[in-house]
């Protein structure tokens, strides 16, 4: 059996974390029944997907982290069926040049929109080499904490260290990503 197989157990997955991925979905969906949904398709995933999964977290954690790109995924096809809507939009007011135009194919402004999104994802590609980097436990600590905005004393629990311990791995990560961007990102 490899190190992945010990390390996930889908077979304890509904009843150690069901409430727990339901509770979280809820608060952000604000919908009982799309949350359980989301949270049976974060299962699924979590299947589909275990032979990723690379124990840099906990079950748990990974299993949230799951959630959350189902929870946006949901908003995205929420949005996306609203963008589509035919709504006319009101492009000129004055006079001969009055008139509407469907939403979806109103004149888009030109700036660089698109370099800002390609230097958006290069940016977020060089924080998370840059947190990739940091020691095991730093980026774990780090990742719960200001990406996936665990509780303190949840992570405290989960990992068997004190708030104390916690907040000097933040500070040192911070401090490590800190040296990180400046040597990788800023002076290039």
């Amino acid at each position: 059996m490899s190190q992945k197989e010990i390390l996930l157990e889908p077979n304890t997955w509904i009843d150690k974390y069901a409430d727990y991925l339901y509770n979280y979905a809820v608060v952000r969906v604000n919908d009982n029944d799309i949350a359980k949904d989301l949270v049976q398709e974060t299962f699924f995933a979590g299947l589909k997907s275990a032979k990723n999964f690379q124990g840099k977290s906990t079950e748990r954690t990974w299993l949230i982290s799951i959630l959350k790109r189902k929870v946006i995924d949901h908003y995205r096809k929420i949005n996306s069926k609203k963008g589509q809507a035919e709504v006319r939009m009101n492009f000129y007011n004055d006079g001969e040049n009055e008139g509407n135009w469907l939403e979806e194919r109103v004149p888009q402004s030109w700036d660089n929109a698109s370099e800002k999104d390609i230097e958006t994802e290069e940016l977020r590609s060089q924080i998370e080499d840059c947190i990739d980097n940091l020691p095991h436990k730093y980026g774990m600590v780090f990742r719960m904490k200001t990406i996936q905005e665990f509780e303190t004393e949840e992570i405290c629990k989960e990992l068997d260290i004190t708030s104390s311990n916690l907040w000097v791995i933040v500070h040192r990560a911070r401090t490590q990503l800190r040296k990180c961007m400046e040597d990788n990102w800023f002076n290039n």
